[in-house]
């Protein structure tokens, strides 16, 4: 018997956003877009089995709480996503660790990937937990964005726009990443 995935599509002040979840929980979130069209599209690359899209007014409970989330964090709210039921059930024991420990970071707080690696139990891991965080099926619920490479430094970003989004998405948790403005003498220049 095929697993039935519903998807939504949705927009935000950021752009249009996806959604797609099964009857565990919400199992594909797609980060802001400008065309409707192209996220349905990049939607639908990922969609399994059957699948059906669903209007506002059909979604299950779990689902609209998501998107009521996502679209006020999109808007610059504080959000927390830790009640956001997720359904990973296919995913491998070590992406799992890793996507649980990210989940356990707050607004605003970012670690590198060999902290996270560390805090997931798999210190030394860094390289795999970045190629797991490329991989995240849930942007934004599991917070790949919040991790950094050594040094602070930006690090990659697999969601369309790349490093850009995951700049976007940290400032508006009020993270700055890369070097400062330059600063401004007392003799103003």
């Amino acid at each position: 018997m095929a697993i039935t995935h519903s998807h939504h599509l949705f927009e935000t002040s950021l752009g249009w956003m996806g959604i797609a979840w099964s009857d565990q929980g919400v199992t594909r979130v797609l980060t802001p877009q400008r065309d409707r069209q192209d996220c349905e599209r990049r939607l639908m690359r990922f969609a399994s089995g059957e699948t059906k899209g669903v209007e506002t007014v059909g979604l299950p409970p779990f689902v609209a709480e998501a998107v009521g989330l996502l679209t006020r964090y999109a808007a610059g709210e504080t959000i927390d996503f830790s009640p956001v039921k997720v359904d990973l059930e296919s995913i491998e024991p070590f992406r799992l660790d890793i996507y649980d420990a990210a989940r356990k970071l707050k607004f605003g707080e970012t670690v590198t990937y060999g902290q996270l690696a560390a805090a997931a139990g798999h210190p030394g891991e860094a390289r795999d937990t970045g190629q797991a965080l490329g991989a995240n099926p849930v942007p934004i619920v599991v917070p790949c964005h919040r991790i950094l490479a050594a040094g602070g430094k930006i690090g990659g970003f697999s969601a369309p726009g790349g490093s850009r989004t995951k700049e976007k998405l940290l400032a508006l948790e009020g993270v700055q990443v890369g070097p400062p403005p330059p600063a401004q003498s007392a003799f103003g220049f």
